[in-house]
């Protein structure tokens, strides 16, 4: 049976101070809905999943922490879908539980693995490419599936996935190499041979395969996460759960089970998704989901700009007034504690600017 999971554990510290540690930016109510109002990343995520798949086949994988907010915001969910992790052990292990927990359901499932922090637009183009995904496992039960996304600059904040040779499936190829984040002229050299792919962060495959490979190229997470399942359900696999889990190696799904497997020939497979992406991962990233008046101020909440031009201006008071005179190319956003002014041309040394606070401050305002 097909079956998706939603990451949505990260903490999203370069949209501070809007994002905080407490209340992440996936759940933050920060996508407009085209009737004045907005929804959250981690909505429209569930939603886009449900044009192909029932409730009952979508799990989310989140913080233990956030477990409750992630409920309340998320009523379809079932409560036995929702996967807690203790602590933060990074991509491979969050990815090898939601695996095992869902093995442990179905063990023939088919999974897909999509993020909480993208707006992907039309749902219809991406539903056809998870389709086609789900369809090459029907030719290659073992191959994982990676989706990458048609690039349209030379983008120096992603990774990259390679094409190389086409499949028996139309639409997907087997994936050549994975590169890190480029340089400018390197990336500029991916976009003019039309060979590479951003890499989306996302995948499908078997259950039992990436745990497999787990078991392959990460045996201690492997052997860990097959004690936690070997705990029957309810309190007692929540203890081994909080006991093993944070013992687990930190490492990424890429590094950890992706990279290694593409070295097998056929073995690691892409198709392409091409549809417009947004990871929100910054405030220049979110101003594209806000609405923009004439002078290219991308702003959300009671904002008045006088003389000001493109600049990104958020408030989450709505009895607040953010006024601007003569002010370009800045973020400015307003909460009940913090108000941060920064040029847009710095917004992604917010994440530097909030570890200062803490050093200054504690936790107080992260």
């Amino acid at each position: 049976m097909r079956h998706a999971v939603i990451m949505a554990g990260g903490s999203g510290t370069r949209l501070w101070p809007l994002s905080r540690a407490e209340r992440p930016k996936q759940l933050l109510d920060v996508v407009a809905d085209g009737t004045g109002g907005a929804h959250s990343l981690l909505a429209e995520a569930f939603a886009r999943l449900r044009a192909l798949l029932p409730a009952e086949q979508i799990w989310v994988c989140t913080a233990a922490r956030y477990g409750e907010q992630v409920a309340a915001a998320l009523p379809e969910l079932r409560a036995d879908r929702l996967i807690l992790e203790p602590v933060a052990r990074d991509t491979a292990n969050a990815v090898g539980l939601a695996a095992a927990l869902v093995a442990d359901v179905d063990p023939e499932a088919e999974l897909a693995v999509v993020s909480a922090d993208h707006v992907i637009r039309p749902v219809e183009r991406f539903a056809a490419a998870l389709e086609t995904a789900y369809d090459a496992l029907a030719a290659r039960p073992r191959a994982l599936v990676t989706l990458g996304i048609t690039p349209t600059s030379p983008a120096t904040g992603f990774g990259y996935v390679q094409r190389g040779p086409a499949t028996e499936v139309a639409g997907v190829a087997e994936a050549a190499s994975f590169r890190e984040k480029p340089d400018l002229a390197t990336a500029q050299q991916y976009l003019d041979s039309g060979q590479y792919l951003w890499n989306s962060g996302m995948f499908v495959w078997r259950a039992r395969t990436v745990l497999d490979a787990l078991g392959e190229h990460l045996p201690a997470s492997a052997d860990g996460l097959a004690r936690i399942v070997a705990a029957p359900s309810g309190p007692d696999r929540e203890a081994v759960l909080a006991e093993v889990f944070p013992t687990l190696p930190k490492i990424s799904v890429d590094y950890a089970v992706l990279e290694p497997a593409a070295a097998e020939p056929g073995r690691v497979l892409v198709v392409d998704l091409d549809v417009d992406w947004l990871d929100v991962g910054s405030w220049p990233a979110l101003a594209s989901t806000l609405s923009t008046d004439e002078a290219g101020n991308a702003v959300s909440g009671m904002v008045v700009a006088l003389d000001a031009a493109g600049n990104i201006v958020f408030s989450d008071d709505p009895e607040h007034l953010v006024a601007l005179v003569g002010v370009r190319d800045s973020v400015v956003v307003h909460t009940a504690d913090v108000t941060m002014v920064c040029p847009a041309g710095d917004a992604e040394r917010v994440k530097q600017l909030l570890a200062e606070v803490e050093r200054r401050h504690g936790s107080r305002f992260g």
